[in-house]
C-alpha cells in the first residue's frame, strides 16, 4: 500500500513516528509549538491522514495511530522523486548525489558495503 503524504500531513506523521500513539489534542499543542498551527487546522490534517489511511483514530481521547511507517513514506517519497526527476533511473540519482559531496573515505567504504549486500 503507497499513500502520498503531503508535507502537511508529514508533520502529523512525524510526531507520530517519535512519539508512537498521540492523542489529537496532544498533537495540536506540538505544531501549535512548532509551527504555529491552530487546533482546527492540525485536526483537519489528522482527518486527511485518517481519510488516506495513514492514521486510525482510537476512543477515548481521539487516540491517533500511525498506519504507515516512516520506511514506507521514505521509500514512496524516494520512488516519486526518482521518477519525477531521474526518469526512474535509480543510479543517475545516486550519481546526483555523491557528485556533490566530497565523501571520506569511511563513508565510501560505507557505501561500498551497501552496494556488495545488494547482491
Amino acid at each position: 500500500m503507497e499513500i502520498k503524504l503531503f508535507d502537511s500531513e508529514l508533520k502529523i506523521m512525524d510526531i507520530l513516528w517519535k512519539e508512537g500513539d498521540t492523542t489529537a489534542k496532544r498533537i495540536a499543542e506540538i505544531l501549535k509549538e512548532q509551527v504555529d498551527w491552530s487546533k482546527t487546522t492540525t485536526y483537519t490534517v489528522i482527518k486527511k491522514c485518517i481519510n488516506k489511511g495513514a492514521i486510525k483514530r482510537h476512543e477515548p481521547n481521539f487516540v491517533c495511530h500511525p498506519l504507515v511507517t516512516i520506511e514506507q513514506a521514505r521509500e514512496a517519497e524516494t520512488t516519486e522523486l526518482i521518477n519525477k526527476m531521474y526518469g526512474g533511473a535509480a543510479d543517475q540519482l545516486v550519481a546526483s548525489i555523491l557528485g556533490r559531496k566530497n565523501l571520506t573515505p569511511a563513508e565510501i567504504e560505507k557505501l561500498k558495503q551497501l552496494v556488495s549486500n545488494l547482491k
